[in-house]
C-alpha cells in the first residue's frame, strides 16, 4: 500500500527535513508542501490525501485550527517543538504527535501506525477480505486486538458506533470490542430478523430489549435513544411484536 502524504510547516528546514524522511520511506508518496495553512487551505478542500505532517504554531491559520478544515479520511500527524499542545492534538483525533527535533526513528514509528490503521480501514472495507469474514447462521468473526474474535449473535447486546469503529457490546462482558469497520457495513450483515437499528450510532438486537418509553429503548441499565429518521421503521417492529 502506498500513501500520498503532505507536509505543512513554517520552517524551510523543518519541510526539508521531512521531505527527506519522506523520500527514503517506501510506502509514502509526497503529493505536497506547503509553507502555510493558508497556501494549503485550497488544495484541503479540493484534493484528497492520506497524511498530513502539520506543524502546530504557525502564523494566520494555526495548525490545530486547520485541522479542523481537513477530510475526516485524512490522518494528521503533528509536528511541534512544543509538548503542551500534545492533549489539544488528541482532541481533534490526531493519529500522531512528534515532537521536535523530529528523528527518522520517531518519524517511521508514526507513519507506520498510519499504514497499520489505512490496512485496517481497507480491509474492513473489503467484501472479500473484510472485518466480518466466515460468517454463519449463529454468528461472526470481527478483528480486533490484532486478532479475529468469535462472536456469538446471541450474547451481542447492541453495536455502537464510533468513529470509523463499532464498540460492539456484549452480555456477560465488561467492556465492548472496538473493531475497525463501518456501521453501514455491520447493519447489512447482521440478519435483519434480529437486528434493527434504531439510531445513526446505535443497532440493537431486539430480543435484548427489556423497556421502551418514549423515544428511548432500555437493554440492560443502559437507555438508548431512538433517531428521528429511525422511528417509523422501528414502530413498524415494535408494532408487529404486540400483535
Amino acid at each position: 500500500m502506498k500513501l500520498t502524504c503532505w507536509i505543512i510547516d513554517d520552517e524551510p528546514l523543518a519541510i526539508e527535513l521531512l521531505e527527506s524522511y519522506v523520500a527514503k520511506t517506501s510506502f509514502l508518496e509526497l503529493t505536497g508542501s506547503y509553507s502555510s495553512a493558508i497556501e494549503a487551505m485550497q488544495d484541503a478542500t479540493t484534493k484528497s490525501v492520506d497524511i498530513i505532517f502539520l506543524d502546530i504554531q504557525m502564523p494566520e491559520i494555526t495548525g490545530m485550527e486547520f485541522a479542523r478544515f481537513v477530510k475526516e479520511e485524512t490522518r494528521i500527524i503533528f509536528t511541534t517543538a512544543f509538548s503542551e499542545y500534545a492533549l489539544e492534538g488528541y482532541r481533534v483525533d490526531a493519529l500522531d504527535y512528534l515532537l521536535k527535533p523530529i528523528t527518522y526513528t520517531k518519524f517511521l514509528e508514526a507513519t507506520k501506525k498510519a499504514l497499520k490503521w489505512f490496512e485496517m480501514k481497507e480491509s474492513a472495507q473489503s467484501k472479500d477480505a473484510g472485518s466480518i469474514i466466515g460468517q454463519e447462521e449463529e454468528q461472526m468473526f470481527v478483528k480486533a486486538d490484532h486478532k479475529l474474535i468469535r462472536i456469538l449473535f446471541n450474547d451481542i447486546l447492541y453495536i455502537e458506533g464510533w468513529k470509523d469503529y463499532v464498540k460492539i457490546h456484549l452480555a456477560d462482558r465488561p467492556h465492548p470490542i472496538l473493531s475497525l469497520m463501518s456501521m453501514k457495513g455491520l447493519e447489512e450483515t447482521l440478519p435483519s430478523t434480529r437486528f434493527i437499528r434504531i439510531h445513526r450510532s446505535f443497532i440493537i438486537q431486539k430480543s435484548k430489549i427489556d423497556s421502551i418509553s418514549k423515544n428511548r429503548v432500555s437493554i440492560g441499565n443502559k437507555e438508548l435513544p431512538v433517531g428521528e429518521s429511525y422511528k417509523q421503521e422501528f414502530n413498524k417492529v415494535i408494532d408487529s411484536a404486540t400483535d
